[in-house]
């Protein structure tokens, strides 16, 4: 009988990517800068560890040798993406192929206090010190502990499931 279920064994990289296709997840744009040099990313694997103290958790593909820069600047910034900035998040996700200062020229920047770049019209930034970093897999996992937060008026924000971007 095929019950649609699969078990460990057999559980294939297609199968488990369509199945997180189902899951919405926020969009933000996860940034760094300092000796390493900058860069920023789009991305739905972030989300929150602790209250106390503020922590953040990231996920960054290993698969980029630019993303050893978060780890070796020892920053990040993760900025939740508001509907209106879904062309920013496309460009970061590397829509158009363009090269990095090309896509921090899509929107307007600032910084906080660790020097990571901190989007203006983000519907929250979170200024992290990078406190742990770990390989899992495919992914290096950032842990940073929250120094700085700014938060901006209310807006719709950008969402992504089945792999398409939403406005929520």
């Amino acid at each position: 009988m095929d019950d649609g279920l699969l078990t460990t064994s057999t559980i294939d990289r297609d199968s488990f990517r369509d199945a997180m296709s189902r899951f919405a997840a926020a969009v933000h744009l996860v940034t760094t800068d300092g000796p390493a040099g900058q860069r920023g990313l789009t991305v739905s694997s972030a989300c929150s560890v602790s209250d106390s103290p503020a922590t953040l958790l990231v996920c960054l593909n290993m698969s980029s040798p630019e993303n050893d820069r978060f780890e070796a600047n020892g920053n990040f910034a993760v900025n939740l993406v508001a509907a209106a900035d879904e062309p920013v998040a496309r460009a970061f996700a590397g829509e158009g192929r363009l090269a990095p200062q090309e896509r921090f020229a899509t929107a307007e920047w600032d910084t906080l206090q660790t020097g990571a770049p901190v989007l203006t019209s983000a519907l929250a930034s979170f200024d992290c010190r990078l406190i742990e970093a770990s390989v899992v897999a495919t992914h290096r996992v950032l842990i940073g502990e929250v120094v700085a937060v700014r938060t901006n008026p209310r807006a719709a924000s950008l969402v992504y499931l089945d792999r398409a971007y939403r406005h929520l």
